[in-house]
């Protein structure tokens, strides 16, 4: 399993960046692939993920600001990211819970 993340960059405070995760390889599983993301110094946290039967479970922190979607004819799941803070510059993640694989991380800042 390869997961590719992308899409990450600068943004503004009050800006939106959408961050895409690309699956290949065998094995994968598209509904099981969430987001993490880890600031130096502290442990990797969960910020989005799919649960069972299609819903959806999200930080506290990004409830209502983020959502998680997926194309499963692309093998991609996304990561929308609106009304950013600085609180959430971060590298992000995603991982496949199914295959327990870890994409290469893409780093988002929030800074004015």
């Amino acid at each position: 399993v390869q997961l590719q993340a992308s899409g990450g960059g600068l943004v503004q405070p009050g800006g939106s960046l959408r961050l895409s995760c690309k699956a290949s390889g065998s094995g994968f599983s598209i509904s099981g692939i969430g987001w993490y993301r880890q600031v130096p110094g502290k442990q990797r946290e969960l910020v989005a993920t799919f649960t069972g039967g299609g819903n959806r479970k999200y930080a506290d922190s990004v409830k209502g600001r983020f959502t998680i979607s997926r194309d499963n004819a692309k093998n991609t799941v996304y990561l929308q990211m609106n009304s950013l803070k600085p609180e959430d510059t971060a590298v992000y993640y995603c991982y496949d819970h199914v295959a327990a694989s870890w994409g290469q991380g893409t780093l988002v800042t929030v800074s004015s």
